[in-house]
């Protein structure tokens, strides 16, 4: 859990993998952030965040999308600006999807698979996913509002054994 001093402020999640070996279909890997309101942060999204949208003031978007790979570390990133976000939203959960065309992938089935969440220089997560191999799609993190204001990170790495249209509808459910 993070929370020190002022709370979180500007946080990147970083996502890597390798492309898809010879002759194979593209592995193609997706950052999805979805916010929840302060009033119900366990309902329905307000709204989710992927490569093709960014949130309705730009606290959220995606700078850097990759759909192969490429190999060259991180090359998939969402910045998360929780600083500027509305206190009308006290909850945002943070997950990987792994689109399933060309037949079902597991993060088990990638090579060199890895996710890190930094503020500034600060690392507040590194995963690899060995935890969730057999997943399709992970929650990687959980960031809310304590009563003070302040925006604190909870470790989330949780596998779900979705595509990544389901996914978001399930993400940031209570499992029991």
């Amino acid at each position: 859990m993070s929370g020190v001093g002022e709370g979180l402020g500007k946080v990147e999640v970083r996502l890597k993998w390798d492309p898809s070996p010879f002759g194979e279909p593209a592995r193609h890997l997706d950052i999805i952030g979805a916010t929840y309101s302060a009033d119900d942060p366990h309902g329905r999204p307000a709204y989710v965040v992927h490569y093709e949208s960014r949130s309705p003031d730009g606290t959220i978007n995606m700078p850097r999308h990759s759909e192969t790979g490429m190999g060259f570390g991180y090359v998939e990133v969402m910045v998360l600006e929780f600083d500027r976000l509305s206190p009308a939203y006290g909850r945002v959960v943070v997950g990987v999807a792994i689109h399933q065309e060309g037949g079902p992938r597991t993060f088990g089935d990638l090579t060199n698979a890895g996710v890190l969440v930094v503020e500034g220089y600060r690392q507040l997560l590194v995963d690899d996913f060995a935890q969730v191999a057999d997943g399709t799609a992970a929650t990687i993190a959980e960031f809310t509002r304590d009563a003070s204001g302040r925006w604190e990170m909870h470790d989330m790495v949780r596998g779900f054994d979705s595509d990544p249209v389901l996914f978001t509808e399930q993400m940031g459910g209570v499992r029991h």
